[in-house]
């Protein structure tokens, strides 16, 4: 037997709150368990939500017909332990419970004798709704008029329903196959038809959360928000939204679906522009009064980007071309991919590989990217005919687009660069690339000092930090080329595409640049190379075959760093001592994953302590006293953590004057940083140790036990 799903118990401390009516459970009073997946947990696991007798089964009689419920008392662990009393109450809601099955089978409970409001004659009933929704497995008779039944939104729910009944990947790309023929036959809009089965790949944003579109639609069905929201714990705001409408008085689920795709995305084009509540109420409200309740449910389902049905864009874009997937990949402009394939004539096959990965100015491709080499042998190996060893540069990835006078910059994740970045270099473009009318340039951006001509940080492009640095500019690094003109350049060979770029990129110093190479062939050879970097402090070496095509989004290429190297023997370590914390958000929510770390300066004055980061004003203010922590320590570092109330600027709780008002002002958009140890911070070495401590001036030194150096990689610096 498994582990039991539900518990009974007599409560302990009474600190616990009723899942269903939120109120808390009194002492020894009985309560009732129900195991739930935790997620507050990194590693998953169960947790229990606890429940008034009453309140659980309560909630069953409203449940779904899939939920696990209490069928019995040998399923409620903890049973034999109770009063007698109250274990024929138990039995008693048990039987009451199993009695509403039996009058209502076949079919989910009404909630009407739970909702304030009576049904109105004329409301479409359940049995309507599946005869829409195409759930029933009786088998359709297929509508004369093709061009109307597969451009209905009712064909559309048809098509999820019947996506989300088959379990084969292969059986779901063929029935997507099947409606997209028939959209074709009829002539209408197959990009829109793939563009709402695909909700996430062209994502329009409607800043709707669960509980919002619940807050809307309670309002717009005139019902009580908080069995909304109870009924939301079941989990899928869309059959909360379509239960909710077949019970309301206010609206009536219309009985034929009359809505096509085109005023669905109109609808949607439409929402993605409001964002005041009446406004945004006020268009669910306009397009609810056209529909069925399952209509209802799979509009709610387009807002939230998830159709439920188990398919993603290979499987629907393989319908369309085995290679449309690829090209999507590469690009993620869906009507692109879409429109090359209804270009395509029936004579011909499929896309091949080379069509599959096309380029388009002014629509960014995923950057190739690099993988981890961790020995010299291995680089060789991967690459016999020869590689171009490239300075591994320590900015920005770009990804320019020129077509004429026009310029576009997008970021590694495929968006706009922030302007101030680039805006620097616009205008040596033209000059850098006279012959280039349509041009899509990978590169990389940071700054470089006029004086010594060596690139500057990762980070200096910030606008404030950019403006430190009066002796340097913006340079563009450019190290290959996807589109020459009307040529695309992706399925030639690495050497092809450099020797193109030397003939038609003119340098400007500091401005326009191309990425040093070098052509190695041997092992020897690239130990040297990388030492060298090593030695001028360079990040490290990109390793690119001689005949390596460009690849969107794989990692083909490879990257060299001195920490991959020997086992990570190399890197560079540092004696730091922990200075605070900050909690993490995700799936480090609750713990600390940033560490504010600190390190003796000895340049700077005997009593200067040098933080990763700036240090907090609590720090300075509440010392205390603690030793660099090794590993074991630091498993328990939650402990002795006291709060911060000041931190660092921007971070929760901390007050600053506004610019604009004078006034005071609370900001809470960063993490708030936990004070771990205080300001003064032990350094211990073999013979002594000093105390330093920010806010004193006097440094006291005394023996102490030997004790060895406690050593904290870099790495560690970034939690």
């Amino acid at each position: 037997m498994g582990e039991p799903q539900f518990f009974a118990e007599y409560a302990k401390l009474g600190r616990a709150k009723c899942k269903n009516c939120k109120e808390k459970i009194d002492k020894s009073c009985l309560r009732i368990g129900r195991l739930v997946p935790n997620h507050f947990s990194d590693d998953g696991g169960t947790m229990k939500e606890w429940y008034h007798t009453r309140c659980i089964f309560d909630k069953f009689s409203r449940a779904r017909s899939t939920t696990k419920r209490i069928d019995s008392t040998d399923e409620l662990d903890g049973f034999t332990t109770l009063e007698e009393e109250d274990q024929k109450s138990i039995e008693k809601f048990i039987a009451e419970l199993d009695e509403s099955k039996k009058q209502s089978p076949g079919s989910k409970k009404k909630k009407q004798s739970q909702l304030s409001f009576a049904q109105k004659p004329g409301t479409s009933s359940q049995k309507d709704d599946k005869q829409q929704a195409g759930t029933s497995k009786e088998k359709k008779t297929p509508d004369k008029n093709t061009s109307i039944a597969t451009t209905s939104f009712y064909s559309f729910c048809q098509l999820c329903a019947e996506l989300f009944n088959e379990p084969s990947y292969n059986a779901k790309t063929a029935i997507v196959k099947k409606f997209l023929n028939k959209v074709r036959d009829g002539e209408q809009d197959v990009y829109l038809a793939v563009k709402l089965l695909l909700p996430g790949a062209v994502k329009r944003i409607y800043n709707l959360q669960n509980k919002q579109l619940v807050k809307l639609f309670s309002q717009i069905f005139d019902c009580s928000l908080e069995e909304m929201i109870s009924d939301l714990d079941q989990g899928d705001v869309s059959e909360t939204v379509k239960t909710f409408f077949e019970d309301s008085h206010d609206k009536t689920p219309s009985k034929k679906s009359t809505l096509t795709l085109q005023e669905v995305d109109h609808f949607l084009d439409k929402m993605s522009t409001l964002t005041k509540e009446d406004e945004q109420q006020n268009e669910l409200s306009k397009i609810t009064r056209k529909c069925t309740s399952n209509d209802l449910k799979y509009i709610v389902r387009l807002i939230k980007h998830d159709l439920k049905i188990n398919a993603g864009a290979k499987h629907v874009l393989e319908a369309l071309d085995p290679n449309a997937y690829a090209a999507f990949h590469a690009s993620h402009n869906l009507q692109d991919v879409v429109e090359r394939c209804l270009k395509k004539s029936e004579d011909v096959p499929g896309l091949t590989r080379t069509l599959s990965i096309k380029t388009r100015v002014m629509t960014p491709v995923k950057p190739m990217l690099a993988e981890a080499c961790k020995s010299f042998a291995s680089a060789i190996k991967k690459c016999p005919k020869g590689m171009f060893a490239e300075i591994k540069y320590d900015g920005e990835r770009v990804q320019l687009h020129k077509s004429g006078n026009d310029f576009q910059f997008f970021s590694r994740s495929l968006k706009p660069v922030i302007p101030h970045k680039v805006a620097e270099i616009k205008e040596y473009l033209p000059k850098a690339c006279p012959h280039g009318n349509d041009l899509i340039l990978d590169s990389e951006v940071l700054l470089v000092d006029h004086k010594t001509g060596k690139p500057l940080p990762f980070g200096t492009l910030g606008i404030h930090k950019k403006s430190a640095f009066k002796e340097a500019s913006v340079c563009l690094f450019i190290f290959d080329c996807l589109q020459f003109n009307d040529e695309n350049l992706m399925q030639k060979p690495m050497e092809e595409r450099r020797k193109l770029l030397e003939r038609n990129v003119k340098e400007i110093k500091n401005h326009i640049m191309l990425s040093e190479t070098k052509f190695i062939q041997t092992p020897t050879a690239l130990s040297d190379l990388m030492m060298k970097a090593i030695d001028e402090g360079l990040e490290g070496l990109v390793l690119k075959d001689l005949k390596g095509v460009y690849e969107p989004g794989k990692r083909h290429w490879l990257k060299m760093k001195k920490d991959y190297l020997e086992e990570g023997s190399m890197a560079d370590t540092a004696d730091l001592v922990v200075l605070g914390a900050y909690y993490g958000t995700g799936n480090k929510g609750g713990m600390m994953s940033v560490f504010l770390m600190g390190t003796y300066n000895e340049k700077l004055a005997s009593t200067k302590l040098v933080a990763a980061s700036k240090e907090t004003s609590e720090m300075k203010s509440n010392p205390s006293t603690s030793t660099a922590k090794d590993d074991d320590v630091m498993d328990t570092a939650d402990k002795p953590a006291t709060e911060v109330v000041g931190g660092d600027k921007g971070s929760r709780g901390q007050k600053r004057k506004s610019e604009d008002a004078g006034s005071e002002e609370t900001s809470s958009k960063k993490a708030k940083p936990m004070c771990m140890y205080g300001s003064k911070c032990y350094q211990k070495s073999r013979k002594h140790r000093e105390v330093y401590c920010h806010d004193e001036k006097e440094t006291t030194a005394e023996h102490a036990e030997d004790s060895d150096t406690v050593s904290y990689e870099l790495g560690f610096l970034m939690g």
